[in-house]
């Protein structure tokens, strides 16, 4: 297993590394206030961080949603959690034109999964320098990830993450397939578990729904199939979060899901011994 280093988190080392904040960027306030929140939680318990918030967000359910702050201030609030916070942060890029902006800013630039196959796409983020989280796309097969892994090296892509968030079950639902887990790692690098998006219902209505309930128990499964890190997104109060409110966790939850995170990772380890 290749290591991936972000700052002062490693992906890949036998720990289990923690991406994490809020869906997007709805102000500065908020973005230092969930970032020192879990930063704190993390050290607390020797878990690796990235901080991560969208600075737009591009694949929107309807038009009339929220799509971010412009973009001048979505990009400077995160670059204020990097410095007054001191954590690394990421960020997702939904064109080429993002790219650059946003390498400026975040330590890791994301593709969304509706984008995971965009060749272009791929291509700029592995050249900026940065390094990349893909997500799985809901339509793809863990082996199909297998060709976008080569698109970003070809491209000088050194730190990649692939990250699992379930796949299209009919037409209003996702589901995991824990198998996706284990076949990813196969090719080689650090594989992520998104605990949150994973949860959603995408024809739920002019808002994407979701189950958040089920966050702890899938959480588990996805860790005891050997994860390198778990993602997912907190709000202060996620009934009135801008985007994504039936999924995201309280932040108030954190603890209590990490802490879960950390003993079965700790029951997996002993066993493995």
């Amino acid at each position: 297993m290749k290591r991936v280093t972000i700052g002062d988190a490693v992906f890949g080392d036998g720990r289990l590394a923690v991406i994490a904040g809020p869906c997007v960027v709805e102000s500065a306030a908020m973005c230092l206030e969930i970032a020192s929140h879990l930063k704190s939680a993390c050290a607390s318990r020797g878990l690796p961080f990235v901080f991560k918030a969208s600075f737009r967000k591009a694949n929107r359910s309807s038009g009339r949603s929220f799509a971010g702050l412009p973009e001048e201030q979505a990009l400077e609030a995160l670059a204020r959690v990097k410095r007054e916070v001191q954590v690394p942060v990421l960020t997702d890029v939904h064109e080429v034109r993002d790219v650059e902006p946003a390498a400026a800013v975040a330590d890791v630039l994301q593709i969304p999964a509706y984008l995971s196959r965009q060749t272009a796409l791929l291509d700029a983020a592995a050249k900026s320098g940065r390094a990349v989280n893909v997500k799985k796309g809901q339509f793809l097969a863990p082996t199909d990830m297998g060709r976008v892994v080569e698109k970003l090296e070809s491209a000088g892509g050194t730190r990649i993450l692939l990250t699992e968030r379930g796949v299209t079950f009919g037409y209003g639902d996702l589901i995991v397939d824990m198998r996706s887990l284990v076949i990813m790692r196969r090719l080689g690098w650090p594989v992520i578990y998104d605990a949150t998006h994973s949860l959603q219902r995408p024809g739920a209505g002019a808002e994407s729904g979701g189950h958040r309930e089920f966050a702890f128990p899938l959480m588990r499964a996805a860790v005891a199939c050997g994860i390198d890190g778990l993602f997912f997104e907190a709000h202060p109060d996620p009934e009135h979060a801008l985007s994504d409110r039936a999924t995201q966790l309280p932040l108030a939850e954190a603890e209590s899901f990490l802490d879960e995170a950390r003993r079965v990772h700790g029951a997996v380890e002993t066993a493995r011994a």
